[in-house]
Order: structure tokens, then C-alpha cells, then sequence
């Protein structure tokens, strides 16, 4: 995880949490957004633009199927930043 992601790792499920309207206790590292938390493909594209602006970046829309959990967000973030 790159460090930027790891400082910040409370901030981005707090932003998954918002976006995907659940609490934040209910977003795990594993927890999948769809099947688990009820998020449809709108959820998930809204919650990407939210990541992209707060972290100033652009994700490859071929990440996108990556989003369906914690980890994944995690991961696709810590990616784009270390580019």
C-alpha cells in the first residue's frame, strides 16, 4: 500500500462509507460493495470521481472492476499515485 494511501486509510472508507451511504463500520477491507453492501454500478462510478478528486488523479477506467471492496480501492489508489 503506498504510504500516502496507508495515512489516509480511515479518510477513504469514510469516503466509501458517504458515497455508498452505509456507516462506517460496515466497510470492511473484504466487505464487497455490491453483494454486500447493496451499491449498484452508479455507487461505484460515483464513488471513483470521489477518489479521483481527492486525491487529485486519474484511475484507467479498466480499474474499475477492481472497486468492489476496501482492499481494491486500496490498491487501485496506491497504483495511481505511485505512477
Amino acid at each position: 500500500m503506498n504510504a500516502q494511501v496507508a495515512e489516509r486509510a480511515e479518510e477513504i472508507r469514510a469516503v466509501v462509507a458517504r458515497v455508498l451511504e452505509v456507516d462506517e463500520d460496515q466497510v470492511g477491507p473484504t466487505d464487497h460493495f455490491v453483494e454486500k453492501l447493496g451499491a449498484d454500478s452508479m455507487k461505484l462510478i460515483e464513488l471513483l470521481a470521489n477518489l479521483e478528486i481527492e486525491f487529485d488523479i486519474e484511475v484507467d477506467p479498466g480499474e474499475f472492476e477492481r472497486l468492489v471492496n476496501l482492499d481494491g480501492v486500496y490498491a487501485v489508489l496506491s497504483e495511481a499515485l505511485d505512477k
